[in-house]
């Protein structure tokens, strides 16, 4: 692996195969443990399709704390993950009053994702600022919830490298306190570069290309794949999908890589056998294209 800040190397089929993932023997508790935090009573889904594609990616066991006001639906819906009812304030979104629940389920767990389905920036932030402090395990921080680094860079440096952030362009000219989206694509991998330099953390962001980065500016491309990825609910497939990776033992880099390419090779995998394909359908999709890494057939 190259140091510095050297040109992005390609994330390719022929890398992953030199890159292998821990094998997956054992049982579940082998294959690691998972806690998915997010949604609101109006999001609920978003929480769905991560801890879906989780499952389907090989986590071994999932566990998932979301709105009150829907957890039993979501545990209806998802029999295979232990489902946790949170509080949540009159607008759907988690309340505060959550963060210690939340810290009791993350004892013992391999990797905490927080972020699918929350829809409000200071609310993210504020959970994030009563939960992420008091973790110590490996977390993922995507979408709205890395609102919690905004002015914050340094938010989860106590995780010693143990942290990846799965932001959209919004969210991540918002942690460098810029509101020009535009701006910030055109210079997409020195954004993130900056951040992960600055908070220790992997960067993975995506436009048309995503972009892996590491604190000590290792840096990866590949295509974002095809433009029917651009749906809702994609980017929450994306984050279970590199949540599972973690848990099945993969190092930060290794998940954030193998997660940026295998959820391109799922949506081009639909794109001629299923056009108008959802994220469900690319949460289906995430265990085949991780088996033509080996070769596999499904």
């Amino acid at each position: 692996m190259t140091v510095g800040r050297a040109e992005p190397e390609t994330i390719d089929i022929e890398l992953l195969r030199s890159w292998p993932l821990p094998e997956e023997d054992g049982d579940k508790s082998d294959r690691g443990t998972l806690l998915v935090v997010g949604g609101a009573r109006q999001t609920t889904g978003a929480v769905l399709l991560a801890a879906e594609t989780a499952l389907r990616a090989g986590a071994g066991k999932v566990q998932v704390a979301t709105a009150a006001d829907t957890a039993a639906a979501l545990a209806i819906a998802l029999p295979e993950a232990y489902v946790e009812a949170l509080p949540t304030l009159e607008d759907g979104e988690l309340a505060v009053s959550g963060a210690d629940r939340v810290l009791e389920l993350a004892e013992g767990v391999d990797v905490v994702l927080v972020g699918p389905g929350l829809g409000s920036p200071a609310g993210a932030s504020l959970l994030c600022e009563h939960v992420v402090p008091g973790l110590d395990t490996t977390v993922v921080l995507d979408a709205l919830a890395t609102a919690f680094l905004t002015g914050n860079l340094g938010g989860v440096r106590h995780l010693s490298g143990r942290v990846v952030l799965t932001p959209n362009m919004t969210e991540l000219a918002a942690m460098l306190g810029h509101d020009d989206d535009d701006a910030i694509e055109q210079e997409e991998l020195e954004a993130c570069r900056t951040v992960a330099e600055a908070s220790g953390a992997v960067v993975l962001s995506g436009a048309d290309v995503s972009h892996v980065v590491t604190p000590d500016q290792c840096a990866w491309t590949c295509s974002s794949g095809p433009t029917g990825l651009a749906t809702a609910g994609s980017g929450d497939v994306k984050a279970g999908l590199v949540a599972a990776l973690l848990a099945r033992g993969g190092e930060p880099r290794q998940a954030a890589v193998w997660g940026a390419w295998a959820h391109a090779r799922a949506g081009w995998l639909l794109q001629d056998r299923e056009p108008g394909y959802l994220a469900r359908d690319v949460a289906r999709a995430v265990p085949r294209a991780l088996a033509d890494v080996a070769g596999l057939k499904t």
